[in-house]
């Protein structure tokens, strides 16, 4: 017997048939189970794919409403440590402040990078960077609130002494009530 030939002499080894010759009923004969729908063969590839957008659509939605919530875990995080640091200025309390200042601003910066990955002609990203804008702002604003309560900021006429011109000195005769 040569190498490779099967028993029955025939060029190959192994012969599957497929053909059903059976009198059995076929599977199409068999009714579906109860809330099983088939996908019937009309149903064409582009149903599908608008599906496939549709829900691709739906989470990138989804996903920028997260990402623009996020800088509000940030501004809580951010007024705990600002309230841990205290009201005196001490290295910690200003480095505190400016990271408060500067995280926001930052991020300000890249709002069309934060939700370039979440553009598609069907979702709608005003209300996300929105959102997104007005927590940062707080965040901003919490970062000024502290300074202000530091006394960093120049709020108070004293506080301007320094910028104003010397006062004229006014030459006093005496008697009377001097100007």
């Amino acid at each position: 017997m040569e190498k490779g030939k099967g028993v029955m002499g025939s060029g190959r080894r192994w012969a599957v048939d497929f053909s059903d010759n059976s009198t059995a009923p076929s599977s199409r004969d068999i009714p579906d189970p109860p809330g099983f729908t088939r996908a019937s063969a009309d149903q064409d590839d582009s149903t599908v794919s608008r599906q496939k957008k549709d829900a691709e659509s739906n989470w990138k939605a989804q996903k920028a409403w997260e990402v623009a919530q996020a800088p509000f875990k940030n501004l809580l995080m951010m007024g705990f440590m600002m309230w841990m640091a205290g009201n005196t200025v001490h290295l910690f309390s200003i480095g505190i402040t400016f990271s408060a200042l500067w995280q926001p601003i930052s991020a300000l910066q890249g709002v069309g990078k934060v939700f370039e990955p979440y553009k598609d002609s069907k979702v709608e990203l005003l209300g996300p960077k929105l959102l997104f804008i007005a927590l940062n702002l707080g965040g901003l604003a919490l970062g000024v609130w502290k300074l202000n309560t530091l006394g960093l900021l120049p709020t108070h006429a004293s506080d301007w002494v320094s910028s104003l011109p010397p006062a004229q000195e006014v030459e006093y005769s005496g008697g009377g009530i001097p100007l």
